[in-house]
């Protein structure tokens, strides 16, 4: 069949051009029809003011799709996955709009780049057209990059528990957070999890952010056994993972309102607690709901930005709680104070003698 000829959406005050409009990104099933690039793009417009809350001055990688999501597609995790289908943009494209502005970051390793910094939404309307689905905001905005606004728990559950289980988690979550004088916002995450944002005054660097989010990890998995901060996954039992490292730099978490690579195009939905305790499947939060949800009912994160709240209560329980320091992701260079990567089954106990001298393994 003849290739359809590329359309405009209009996104705010300008019309985007969308090429290969009735490309199927996501195939019907039985709860959904399918999905064209058009409909993506269309959507993103139809979510302005939830998405741009998430987006707007944030730097941006793109989790790009260009071919659609199918069973057995792969995202590449690294710059060498050469076989991926999918990949993360982390640098702006090449031939983007002039209304497609950016900011200069600094990865782990040192090197810098010029990412996407949206500050319209024809900006992840044209970032439809170049198939993505999934926008990934850095904790911080354009005005200083280097110290985060928001502090991000990721309730992740591990094989053996569910999405249930993480609602649950989420309400004990939401308990201790007030106990702390803290207001978190929680959304789904699209697939399994649940997400909890708390807006916080841009004061600390990246490090001190995740140790806030390793104390209070530590003291929800202290006042409830379905809960736990262990990096290794040989010793977190069929329990729900705060992970802790999505708070380091480099490291982001699907935004609100966008699409995930799911069948059935699922969105990571923001919820008052209410309504995240009601939900039974998130699948039913996709495209085809949640235009309706939010133009019904407004953003659930509509009061976000209302309070930016310290982390100090959080970096006293890291303070306060044994455990120390913990592993970072693997990518990263050594930390100070981190302890060694080593899963806990394969160390290798060492013997030293009286006088400190190392005198071989066990």
């Amino acid at each position: 069949m003849p290739k359809a000829a590329a359309v405009e959406v209009r996104a705010g005050d300008r019309a985007v051009r969308v090429s290969s409009p009735d490309r199927v990104i996501y195939e019907a099933t039985d709860a959904t029809p399918e999905v064209t690039k058009l409909m993506v793009a269309e959507y993103f417009a139809s979510v302005e003011v939830g998405l741009m809350r998430a987006l707007r001055d944030r730097p941006t990688a793109l989790e790009r799709w260009t071919s659609g999501v199918r069973p057995g597609m792969k995202l590449a995790t690294s710059r060498m996955d050469r076989d991926a289908d999918a990949f993360y943009q982390k640098r702006v494209p090449k031939g983007a709009p002039d209304y497609v502005e950016a900011v200069e970051i600094t990865f782990p390793s040192g090197r810098t780049a010029e990412e996407i910094c949206p500050t319209e939404i024809a900006v992840p309307v044209w970032c439809a057209h170049m198939g993505t689905l999934t926008f990934h905001p850095w904790p911080v905005r354009r005005t200083d990059v280097d110290r985060p606004d928001e502090l991000r728990l990721d309730l992740d559950p591990q094989p053996g528990t569910s999405f249930a289980d993480a609602v649950r988690v989420a309400g004990v979550a939401r308990e201790l957070l007030e106990e702390l004088g803290l207001r978190g916002f929680c959304k789904t995450s699209g697939n399994r999890g649940v997400h909890i944002f708390i807006r916080i005054e841009p004061r600390w660097e990246f490090v001190d952010v995740r140790h806030a989010a390793i104390g209070f990890g530590r003291e929800l998995a202290r006042r409830d056994d379905g809960v736990t901060v262990n990096w290794w996954k040989e010793e977190r039992g069929e329990r729900i993972f705060i992970d802790y490292n999505q708070n380091c730099r480099d490291r982001t978490i699907a935004s609100a309102y966008s699409l995930r690579p799911i069948p059935g195009a699922p969105v990571s939905t923001p919820l008052s607690w209410e309504e995240l305790a009601e939900v039974r499947d998130p699948r039913e939060l996709n495209l085809f709901t949640v235009p309706e949800r939010l133009a019904a009912s407004g953003d659930a994160w509509a009061e976000i930005d209302e309070t930016a709240y310290s982390i100090e209560p959080l970096l006293a329980l890291y303070d306060e709680l044994p455990g120390g320091e913990m592993p970072y992701p693997p990518d990263y260079p050594k930390m100070p104070g981190e302890p060694p990567r080593v899963q806990p089954s394969k160390k290798v106990e060492e013997h030293w003698d009286a006088d400190g001298t190392w005198i071989g393994p066990s």
